[in-house]
């Protein structure tokens, strides 16, 4: 299994927006049923109003690598900038 995290830090009070968005947009469930999407989820932090944690799961690397050349990725990145300040990536290990 291949896990990324991604934490969005988000324009002042936009973060429902965001994750309201992507869902009406048919992102969300465009990425949850590419092949090889284990997980994908959302999560607000208690802390920061403004940020999310995204968690995604692949079956594979290169799962994950098709999926960021998905139509439904371009859409996704086109409309961040309305939303997103930055993004952080990193990679870590489920057992």
């Amino acid at each position: 299994m291949y896990t990324i995290y991604v934490v969005f830090k988000c324009h002042s009070n936009k973060r429902e927006a965001f994750i309201e968005r992507v869902k009406s947009e048919g992102i969300v469930d465009a990425i949850r049923a590419e092949d090889g999407c284990i997980r994908y989820d959302y999560y607000f932090s208690e802390k920061d109003p403004n940020e999310i944690l995204l968690i995604e799961a692949w079956e594979t690397k290169k799962h994950q690598q098709i999926h960021i050349e998905q139509p439904h990725m371009e859409k996704l990145r086109s409309l961040k900038g309305d939303y997103i300040e930055t993004t952080t990536l990193g990679e870590f290990e489920i057992k």
